[in-house]
């Protein structure tokens, strides 16, 4: 039993630490389900021990560098989100109960697939690094039709295969393979071969018949600063800070003039102030620089504020600020020699750092402890930012893992994509190369050009099919020049959103009718 467990857990994080490993998901869950059956037909008690087990060590091996920045953060990250996990598998070892043959697979497959989708649209407490369908963020080759499904396709791939090599497995080993005829032992055959080979071939066939769509080009400079989180605010004053990044983009500006779309990190600046931010010390700073280069944009992160000269909050996450109350968001900003200013606030939030989650339920908590959670502002509405006429969207940070989300912005008209980010707070860890990786799909779900702009490693710029074309390397200061296609073509997944996940939430809910009406009959 414990052999299949560490089995599972290390077949199914290689995936998320090894590049080209994808694969591996596609087998990775098999020993855990062959641990299921055994405790079945040996009748073993509080199997339950084993199944969370796996999940806690498949949560811990993949994502144990979340305690570099928050230790608390991490063990209730790996903890919880096991839980949840250990959950869903007890669902199906209920089901089997009630449900014969292959049935409570089958809801053991959509149940996990429509509770991903609970977490990627709906839940507050969101944690979604682990979606099946992101083992291959790092095998971009091998999932050219997320174009069509998007992640979740991903994940039910590698449920159809897990599933289908158990079945067959418990059937060779019990003897029932021996009893099928020769129709059933080819079909059985045909479909192995079929569930593993053909989106393989499907996706080679993609990849190499896709034309990169160019209804024009933007050139980017890409500055990544390479500044210490945890020093930003005690070695170098912000103006030093800023200093530093335009000398990147100085370096990086060809002699003669340069028009195109300068791209700084997430937070890079803290004092701008929404209604009055001409006043920022260093927004002024940055239209200074860009008055020397005409028909220059600059694109970049900041931590922002509103404030409130009100007796009454203005809303129940706002803060005591003087006589009044202050709102902060996290921001991205984009300006030009005019002085224009537009903004758009962050909307998936990291919980705990960034947003209080169920805030009726947890502000007061936080308020005795010392308001030690985060009260970001999410923007209610995804929307897009402009360079010059062209619409774009900037997804910052942990908004990039959300698939779906990241659709808004195509719909809303954006070309191109850019995410601003700061990955240092992990240090060298898995963490800022799998964040990276995210990049990817979203290139290959919506078919559009990225820029990615991290505050060190890895900034990029990736085209349509997911590859990256050039990258920096991490813990260096760098800059990063190229040009993103512009595409207002939608793909599918764009126009018809997560089809594979409503399918899955709808099956789901059958199952579960289906369960409960016959666990009445029983009784």
């Amino acid at each position: 039993m414990w052999i299949c467990v560490l089995l599972s857990a290390a077949l199914m994080s290689l995936p998320w630490l090894v590049p080209h490993c994808g694969f591996l998901a596609l087998i990775g869950l098999v020993p855990l389900l062959c641990a299921d059956h055994i405790a079945s037909i040996n009748e073993i008690r509080r199997f339950r021990i084993w199944h969370y087990s796996f999940f806690v060590l498949w949560n811990a091996v993949t994502t144990w560098w979340v305690g570099n920045a928050t230790v608390g953060g991490a063990i209730f990250a790996i903890l919880a989100n096991a839980l949840q996990m250990s959950l869903v598998f007890g669902l199906f070892r209920l089901s089997k109960r009630r449900l014969q043959g292959v049935l409570p697979y089958i809801f053991l497959a959509v149940a996990w697939i429509a509770w991903e989708r609970w977490y990627l649209q709906s839940a507050q407490i969101s944690w979604p690094w682990l979606v099946l369908g992101n083992a291959f963020a790092q095998s971009t080759r091998s999932i050219q039709w997320y174009e069509f499904t998007g992640s979740l396709g991903g994940s039910a791939w590698v449920w159809a295969c897990n599933i289908t090599v158990f079945m067959l497995l418990k059937a060779f080993l019990e003897g029932d393979w021996a009893h099928w005829n020769a129709k059933g032992r080819i079909a059985a055959t045909v479909w192995l071969v079929g569930v593993f080979a053909f989106p393989y071939a499907a996706s080679a066939h993609i990849f190499h018949h896709y034309q990169e769509a160019s209804e024009g080009s933007v050139p980017v400079i890409i500055g990544q600063p390479n500044f210490d989180p945890y020093e930003k605010f005690t070695s170098k004053t912000q103006a030093e800070q800023t200093a530093e990044l335009l000398d990147l983009y100085s370096k990086a500006i060809p002699e003669g003039g340069w028009n195109g779309l300068l791209l700084a990190p997430e937070t890079f600046t803290g004092d701008i102030f929404l209604d009055r931010i001409p006043d920022s010390r260093t927004f002024r700073t940055f239209q200074d620089f860009l008055a020397k280069h005409p028909g220059t944009n600059l694109l970049f992160g900041a931590s922002t504020y509103k404030v409130y000269s009100t007796h009454k909050a203005p809303s129940i996450l706002a803060r005591k600020y003087g006589d009044g109350w202050v709102e902060n968001h996290n921001s991205a900003i984009m300006t030009d020699p005019s002085g224009r200013a537009e903004v758009f606030h962050k909307s998936k939030l990291v919980v705990g750092t960034e947003f209080t989650p169920y805030p009726k339920v947890f502000v007061p908590i936080d308020d005795k402890l010392g308001g030690v959670m985060g009260r970001c502002i999410p923007q209610k509405e995804i929307g897009v930012l402009h360079y010059n006429d062209i619409p774009l969207g900037c997804a910052v940070c942990y908004e990039s893992v959300y698939g779906e989300y990241c659709t808004g912005y195509v719909r809303k008209g954006a070309q191109f994509l850019t995410v601003i980010t700061n990955d240092a707070w992990w240090g060298d860890t898995p963490g800022y190369k799998q964040h990276f990786s995210y990049s990817c799909l979203r290139a290959i779900e919506t078919r559009r050009d990225i820029a990615r702009c991290g505050n060190t490693g890895i900034s990029a710029i990736i085209d349509q099919r997911g590859e990256v074309l050039s990258h920096t390397l991490w813990w260096q200061p760098a800059v990063l020049a190229g040009a993103v296609n512009l595409n207002s073509e939608q793909s599918f997944f764009v126009r018809h959103g997560d089809i594979v996940g409503r399918i899955c939430s709808f099956m789901f809910l059958l199952l579960v009718l289906a369960l409960l009406v016959r666990l009445v009959i029983r009784r």
